[in-house]
């Protein structure tokens, strides 16, 4: 069969982050080989562009908050831009039938990152969270689009992130976050102009060594008779739910019992969101597959009965949705939604009506070669279940024999790799399939999606157990006649570049060929190199690497790399700021220096992603080229 080229998987161009505004649909997608804002008709037309051809917005998976929102009363639509990937977005504002981005705030937070939070259409309001670079205090603003006004909400070190508001904005939740599922909640008042605590611990009035009971409260919601708030949490169970804090008692949180849910399976509650009176948006993520619902909250009660099912059957099954917009005027849904064999695709939901508006496909290629992949999952070396996919070619191919290996490691590390054809990974895996290798994605502990203490386990423990479970993964696969872990790869990004790097160095007997994305490579640099506020969080996930230097030392890939003996591909875009291109030279250096074989690729216009076409076609098909070469599929 004549080899497959990763363009006719790239073809499928991405549509994303879709937002209704009357009779018009508003999203990003990379039509024109970068991510740019476009729109179209509501019943579905030729795509328009809306920002001139040379900017490039920022994959909206990686961005913390909205990409763009749409103001229609304001007649103009908010857009966060920042510089081929450096990640300092800066709020812009253009016509709603597109122009030139003209920035919201002047050079008020000019290299700083700016993270719109918070839109309200109906009032012309956002909130927006600012990250100094410079400096580990954080900010949180609420922001009149019409006049341009900013009012500082709070700072701190840890947040300070919203979490909900009233409706007219006179009380606003705000949340410090010291690691996952410890947060401490503040609100926000008008009439005092600062912010009181309403339910947590502040780190700063906790003993040494005091543990205190994680809540992971968020998306807190104003319940519309004022009286509390409707909220996501872990208090009542591992996998999250529902609570409701009463404001004449805000320490006594209550479980909200859920009712009337059709899914079945291991996973958790994710979202929450409120859509107009008593109505209430709710979404999970089961085996990796969204299901949502609309339902009803019942403040006496104590009960959300779910009455509604958006995603997760029919045509919105076995998939991933990437965003799911409500429009409050008319009760209406705009929704991406992809699977691990299907490209994302743009869905209008009104009533019971869904109409797939986008027809994006692979070209060239029959969805009969995709693999769709099975379940995987593994008993770890402790007794620990693991879940895991294995995706292998498809029989027609034609390829005989076992199969090389490539394990694709996720980032995070408190992440998941999901069934979803809108990020970096899943094309990368077809096209590895397509090429004779067996592809195995585990989500190892510390991975989202699969309750609290699961994803817990990675705290300040990078390198260590999470560690071990890639390479209890490796002995389980030995025992399947189907695979070759005589000829096995490894790859991952961010945090799984990093796992990369440690599984290299620390059992190199496992590996005949390594890739590595923007992996940090030694501890203590990567922290320092760090922007100021992240540099805040990462003391209190890693470790301190002043008091814990012994740590840092045996958990760093740059201690055990020396050790390596596979081939391997250093890739990094140059604008990263989570993982700079520093910290990829000194390894590449290092390595070569001892006589390593390794090479590095440096994508001058990409950050912490590569999302531009041409860019991508050239990293998918080095990956392909350099595992081919080693792995000889």
């Amino acid at each position: 069969m004549k080899p497959f080229k990763v363009e006719s998987l790239l073809a499928a161009r991405l549509f994303m982050s879709p937002q209704l505004a009357g009779e018009r649909i508003y999203f990003v997608s990379d039509l024109s080989g970068r991510m740019s804002l476009y729109a179209m008709d509501k019943r579905g037309s030729v795509p328009e562009p809306l920002l001139p051809p040379d900017l490039a917005l920022q994959n909206p998976i990686l961005m913390n908050g909205w990409s763009f929102y749409v103001f229609p009363r304001l007649g103009k639509i908010l857009v966060m831009l920042d510089r081929d990937g450096d990640e300092n977005y800066q709020p812009m504002l253009i016509p709603m039938e597109g122009g030139i981005p003209e920035p919201l705030a002047g050079e008020r937070f000019r290299g700083q990152q700016v993270n719109c939070l918070h839109c309200d259409s109906e009032q012309n309001l956002a909130v927006f969270h600012v990250d100094q670079r410079r400096d580990p205090l954080q900010q949180a603003y609420l922001a009149d689009l019409a006049s341009g006004r900013f009012t500082l909400l709070a700072e701190s070190l840890y947040g300070p992130y919203f979490s909900g508001a009233n409706a007219d904005y006179s009380q606003i939740v705000l949340i410090d976050g010291y690691t996952a599922g410890d947060s401490v909640v503040y609100l926000w008042e008008k009439e005092r102009g600062e912010r009181r605590l309403l339910y947590g611990k502040p780190l700063e009035q906790r003993q040494p060594g005091e543990t205190v009971p994680l809540n992971s409260i968020g998306y807190c919601c104003f319940v519309p008779d004022g009286s509390g708030l409707l909220l996501f949490t872990s208090l009542f169970s591992d996998s999250y739910g529902l609570g409701f804090l009463p404001f004449d008692n805000p320490e006594a949180v209550q479980q909200v019992e859920i009712s009337g849910a059709a899914h079945t399976g291991r996973g958790e509650l994710y979202h929450l969101e409120h859509l107009r009176d008593d109505r209430y948006l709710i979404t999970y993520n089961i085996d990796g597959c969204s299901w949502a619902y609309e339902g009803v909250f019942d403040r006496k009660g104590l009960r959300f009965q779910v009455d509604r099912t958006l995603c997760g059957h029919g045509a919105l099954s076995a998939g991933v949705l990437q965003a799911l917009t409500y429009e409050k005027a008319t009760g209406h849904y705009a929704l991406a939604f992809s699977t691990a064999t299907s490209p994302t695709q743009i869905y209008s939901l009104e009533g019971d009506r869904l109409c797939q508006l986008t027809r994006e496909r692979v070209l060239g290629i029959p969805q009969s070669l995709l693999s769709p992949g099975e379940d995987a999952s593994f008993t770890s070396h402790d007794g620990l279940r693991v879940s895991a996919r294995l995706y292998l070619p498809a029989a027609e191919l034609g390829y005989e024999g076992k199969r090389p290996v490539i394990f694709y490691i996720h980032g995070g590390p408190q992440s998941q790799e999901r069934p979803d054809f809108a990020w970096f990974s899943m094309p990368l895996i077809q096209f590895l399939t397509l090429s004779g290798f067996a592809v195995f994605v585990p989500n190892a502990r510390g991975s989202s999606g699969y309750g609290l203490e699961y994803m817990k386990r990675v705290d300040h423990d990078w390198g260590g157990q999470d560690r071990l479970d890639h390479v209890a993964a490796w002995h389980h696969l030995r025992s399947d006649e189907r695979l070759d872990l005589d000829r096995a790869g490894v790859t991952g990004r961010s945090y799984g570049g990093y796992m990369t790097l440690i599984l290299a160095g620390r059992h190199p007997e496992l590996w005949r060929a390594a890739i590595d994305l923007f992996g940090p490579y030694n501890l203590f640099s990567f922290v320092e190199r760090l922007p100021d506020a992240w540099r805040t969080y990462f003391y209190l996930e890693l470790g301190d690497p002043e008091k814990e230097k012994d740590l840092y030392i045996d958990r760093s890939p740059s201690t055990h790399l020396p050790q390596m003996t596979c081939p391997m591909l250093v890739i990094q875009g140059a604008n990263d700021p989570r993982v700079v291109l520093a910290e990829s030279r000194d390894l590449v250096e290092q390595l070569r220096s001892l006589g390593k074989e390794i090479d590095l690729l440096v994508f001058e216009n990409e950050g912490h992603d590569v999302i531009k076409f041409q860019n991508k076609v050239r990293c998918y098909n080095e990956m392909a080229r350099f595992f081919a070469e080693k792995l000889r599929p």
